[in-house]
């Protein structure tokens, strides 16, 4: 590697490995290699196929986000690959080793890893923290991300409650706390609105509502099912659009659907979205919203930005940082059905949601990549 420029080692998933996260180290990888000598390594094996609470951890987009100098090392479940792994590292001999981290799991396979690198090298570890204690913590989670922790040199939040959780945890510590950056480098497909809806069988006089991605319980989903009825009573043709693959039980969302009489306004879309298709329903919407119960960065809410849709959310997580109430969407308290209701009613005034989709398309220029990288 040429000695002019920093040697950045990354470790966390790429392609062929779905979701946000993988997108997000892909596109890191991409603006850090437009200054820097950048190795990302990645996954052989990302989870067990047991473990996986999805049908598949792999992406089937046909039009994906490949990344550049990627090599395929670690398998989950393999220490012999951890120890390849560091043996690689060492051998780049990095200025700096970034890891990505969201769920502690993967313990074993960083401390190991960056124990056998840490007597070779000196390179400073930087923790993006997409979350400092996953959704479903316990107290032995949160000890075992803890130890993993005291290794890192400088951690990256997304949200002033992880920066909070972080200095509990560690006390005094390097912490940078930015934006979670748009998601336009995504290949979507260029939809108008009307065939987007003729394809998924909406009319053009619906008011549609978003709720997109994988279904979990701290997403909420039932509080926006629970507040449609008096959705309706405003606005009648008012169809909620529910997209992506169910990781919890299905059946307690369809029970409050027939308690509720809204079987008739609510479309649901139970799978994995590949990229080329991610256009179609959120053009085919008018507001997304996300009544998270709890959260950290949303790339949802940066993915609504980026198609020019204003976000109703939750005052959770960095959810707060970015939405700016009745300029780009608007925020209620999480858990609030009725206050949720009153906030999707006020922004489907035709003068009030036209305002809100000018100014929502002018807030992805805000969390560009470019900004995003300069901050650490």
């Amino acid at each position: 590697m040429a000695d002019s420029k920093r040697r950045i080692v990354i470790i966390g998933p790429t392609w062929p490995y779905r979701g946000g996260i993988s997108h997000h180290t892909t596109m890191l990888s991409r603006f850090l290699q437009k200054e820097n000598e950048v190795v990302l390594i990645s996954y052989k094996r990302q989870y067990p196929a047991w473990l996986y609470p999805g049908e598949t951890d792999k992406d089937s987009s046909k039009s994906y986000l490949e990344g550049n100098n990627v090599e395929y090392i670690i398998d989950s479940i393999n220490p012999l690959t951890w120890i390849k792994a560091a043996k690689r590292i060492i051998g780049i001999n990095p200025d700096e080793i970034i890891i990505q981290w969201w769920v502690v799991f993967w313990v074993p396979a960083y401390w190991s890893i960056i124990q056998l690198v840490k007597r070779k090298c000196r390179a400073p570890i930087t923790f993006i923290c997409h979350n400092v204690v996953e959704h479903e913590s316990n107290k032995i989670k949160y000890l075992l991300s803890k130890c993993l922790f005291r290794c890192g040199s400088k951690f990256v939040v997304h949200a002033d409650s992880e920066k909070d959780k972080l200095q509990k945890m560690l006390g005094d510590c390097e912490i940078i706390k930015s934006f979670m950056p748009s998601f336009g480098d995504l290949k979507f497909q260029e939809i108008g609105i009307m065939q987007a809806r003729r394809a998924i069988g909406l009319s053009d006089d619906d008011k549609v509502l978003l709720f997109f991605g994988f279904i979990r319980q701290y997403k909420g989903l039932a509080v926006i099912l629970e507040a449609l009825p008096e959705i309706l009573g405003s606005h009648p043709e008012t169809k909620l659009l529910i997209v992506g693959e169910f990781w919890d039980d299905k059946k307690p969302y369809m029970a409050i659907i027939q308690q509720l009489g809204i079987a008739g306004n609510v479309i649901i879309i139970d799978k994995y979205v590949p990229n080329e298709d991610i256009g179609q329903y959120f053009a085919a919407s008018d507001l997304v919203v996300q009544p998270y119960l709890s959260a950290t960065g949303s790339a949802i809410c940066q993915l609504a930005y980026g198609f020019g849709k204003p976000v109703v959310a939750t005052r959770v997580g960095s959810l707060d940082e970015v939405i700016e109430p009745g300029i780009n969407g608007q925020l209620v308290e999480p858990g609030n059905s009725r206050e949720l209701a009153q906030a999707v009613i006020k922004s489907l005034d035709k003068d009030t949601l036209k305002q809100l989709h000018e100014n929502a398309a002018h807030t992805k220029d805000k969390f560009s990549w470019e900004n995003y990288v300069k901050n650490f």
